[in-house]
Formats: C-alpha cells, sequence, structure tokens
C-alpha cells in the first residue's frame, strides 16, 4: 500500500523556530517528512492531497499551559475524562495541540479527582492532555483575583504528599503557589520531584519571590495579574519575572489583562534564557458561543472580550492562542516568529518530550490567518 502524501502549500510555515517564507511542508503517513521551496518538484499540486493555505500559517500545533475550560464546561466543575475529552475537542479546534487542564483553588477531595482524571485521560490517550496545572489553592487571599477565598489556605504534610505523588504519576505537573501559602522546603521538594513550580497570586516582595527561585521555582502565572507590581523601589513578583533568565513567565495576550504598551516593554525587557509565553486561562465559553457560565457558583458574564464576576473581577479570559498570536504581532509589535515561539516551544520547554512544540505530526497542526 503506498503512503498518504499530504503537502501544505500556498503560505507560511512555521516549524516552531523558523518561519519559512514561500515554503511548503511534505507529510508521509501522518508524519512532516521535508520543508520544502514552494514550486520544488514533489511539492506540487498532483503530487499528493494539496493543502493550499491561501496565504496563512502552517504552524506547530499549539501549547497551552493554562486551560481551566472550554466547549461549555469547566473541568473543575466535574473532573473527569468526559469532561477533558470534551475540553480536548474544544481547545484542539482552535490550533491547540497540547494543553494543562487547570484547577484552580479549590477543596482537597476536587485536587485528588482532578489528578485521577488527568491519569486516567492520559492512559486512554485523550488527544492533548498533557497534564495538570493546580492553580492553587496555596496562594495569597490579598491577590487571589477570582480565586474563592474560602479555599486558600497554607500548604499541609498531606497536601505535599499528594503533590508529590502526583508529580510521579503525570507526564508533568504545575503548581502555582504563593509564598505566603508554602514554604522554601516544600518548593524544593516539588522541584526535586519534577514538578513545574510556578509563582503568582501573591504580593509578596522582590527578595522574597528570588529566594523561591534560588528554591526551585520556574516559572510565573498570568504576568502582572494577582501579583506584587514592578514600583521604583520594590521590584516585586514582576521585576522578579523580568530580571531572573530563571523564571519564564506566562501572559494572557488579549490586550484586557495586561496593556499592549506594558507587554511590549516586558517583552524587550526580559532577561533570557527564561521567556515570556502566550496562556489563554480559558474558561467554558472557550470553543462555544455561551455568554455566560458558573463559576464556584458565582455567575461570570461574557461580553467585549472580558469575562466577568458581578464586581468587574477577570474571571479568565476570553482569547485564544492563534489571537493572542495576533495581538503580539499586531498591536504590540513583537516578530511574528517570536510570537508564534511564545505559543509553541516556549511552553514546551518545561517538558519537550511531553508537549512537543515543533512540526512534526500532521494531526496536531495550527492554521493560523496570517496577521494584518
Amino acid at each position: 500500500m503506498s503512503a498518504r502524501t499530504v503537502i501544505y502549500g500556498g503560505g507560511r510555515i512555521f516549524d516552531g523556530e523558523t518561519l519559512h517564507e514561500q515554503s511548503a511542508a511534505r507529510f508521509e503517513n501522518g508524519m512532516l517528512s521535508a520543508i520544502l521551496p514552494e514550486g520544488a518538484a514533489g511539492v506540487g499540486v498532483g503530487d499528493g492531497d494539496y493543502v493550499n493555505l491561501r496565504g496563512d500559517i502552517l504552524s506547530a500545533g499549539f501549547v497551552d499551559l493554562q486551560v481551566n475550560g472550554g466547549g461549555g464546561v469547566m473541568f473543575g466543575d466535574a473532573p473527569s475524562v468526559e469532561t477533558l475529552e470534551r475540553v480536548a475537542a474544544a481547545h484542539r479546534g482552535l490550533g491547540v495541540a497540547k494543553f494543562l487542564p487547570t484547577l484552580t483553588s479549590d477543596i482537597p477531595e476536587k485536587t485528588r479527582l482532578a489528578v485521577s482524571a488527568v491519569r486516567e485521560a492520559v492512559a486512554a490517550g485523550v488527544t492533548g492532555v498533557g497534564g495538570l496545572h493546580l492553580e492553587g489553592p496555596h496562594l495569597s487571599v490579598e491577590k487571589r483575583g477570582a480565586h474563592g477565598a474560602e479555599f486558600i489556605r497554607p500548604m499541609t504534610d498531606a497536601d505535599l504528599a499528594l503533590l508529590l505523588s502526583a508529580a510521579a504519576e503525570l507526564p508533568m505537573l504545575m503548581v502555582t503557589v504563593a509564598p505566603e501559602g508554602v514554604s522554601r522546603e516544600q518548593v524544593g521538594a516539588l522541584s526535586a520531584a519534577g514538578a513545574v513550580v510556578s509563582l503568582g497570586h501573591t504580593a509578596a516582595d522582590f527578595a522574597t519571590c528570588m529566594s523561591y527561585v534560588e528554591a526551585g521555582a520556574r516559572c510565573v502565572t498570568h504576568l502582572f495579574n494577582a501579583m506584587s507590581l514592578l514600583g521604583s523601589r520594590e521590584p516585586g513578583l514582576v521585576g522578579a519575572a523580568l530580571c531572573s533568565g530563571r523564571l519564564s513567565a506566562g501572559l494572557i495576550g488579549d490586550g484586557v489583562h495586561v496593556h499592549p504598551e506594558v507587554v511590549g516593554a516586558a517583552w524587550r525587557a526580559k532577561r533570557g534564557p527564561g521567556g515570556i509565553f502566550l496562556v489563554s486561562d480559558a474558561m467554558a465559553v472557550a470553543g462555544s458561543d455561551l455568554t455566560e457560565f458558573d463559576f464556584g457558583g458565582r455567575t461570570v458574564k461574557r461580553g467585549g472580550g472580558r469575562l466577568t464576576l458581578a464586581d468587574g473581577t477577570l474571571a479568565g479570559a476570553d482569547v485564544d492562542l492563534g489571537d493572542s498570536v495576533r495581538f503580539l504581532a499586531e498591536e504590540v509589535g513583537v516578530d511574528l516568529c517570536e510570537a508564534l515561539r511564545a505559543v509553541t516551544v516556549v511552553p514546551a520547554a518545561f517538558a519537550p518530550d511531553v508537549l512537543g512544540g515543533r512540526l512534526a505530526r500532521l494531526d496536531e497542526v495550527a492554521v493560523l490567518k496570517a496577521p494584518n
């Protein structure tokens, strides 16, 4: 039986590192075999199943490390394989190849259910599930944002034991914590076990945040939002994120959570090798036409590109990663290749064997409408 050939041409090809102009991507039996100049032998119409991009961009599938829900459901409402299948289908339709289902602050039993659901989904081969992100409950009450204050508490020995077990069982575990709710020793234990410890929802000062970086923290959750900000005499967590090359930082690229000029300043200021990557912070409305949904017994309304509680508090974001790439390129002025890296190889760097981030499999590609 002859190999099935699929060719994408008529646009640009992003392989995870390089944006190839006037090129075509050739896939054999579902795997990338070559990126060749458009019009070269073996890449034209009649050489296989030809897909004309019509000026758009074929990209490595997106990697989203903060997905609370999609397709009309929230992961935290009913952590199960069925819920993850629905969320995964919604985000695959938005170009996401790998994602971390995210549980916001909740009771210990809900955490155990989330770990179990992700473990079972991975074993069952649910498309796109790369691990688990636990955003809380070990946060600062002062900087809780939309998290329910009744759930926020310090990390106990039992909590740590559960997280260490999850780190051993799951392909990837990310845990967002605040210094107010965890000790440096707990962060060190989680880091040593392979978990990605991310700092967020904290009022901690710069020196404290840097001490947690020394303990093993590697990431910052939704940069600028729900954290100590950059000041003239106190750099805060924002300053730590930008100054420390050991930290990478997620950022919500919707122009609502962070002003475009602030995004641009942060992009220019960020010290490597850590980078800034984009997250959707998606909620139930992602991939659906819902106008409101329930979040922990509170109604979240959708309108004007925002998701808000009754008091106006932002509750997640109403943006997908493709729109975020265009936001970076069109409104912030970030180089398009760099913007594409922010939804592929930069977030995937935490666990590249799990998350991918490079153009390889036909069933994990994304097609992005070219920015203006």
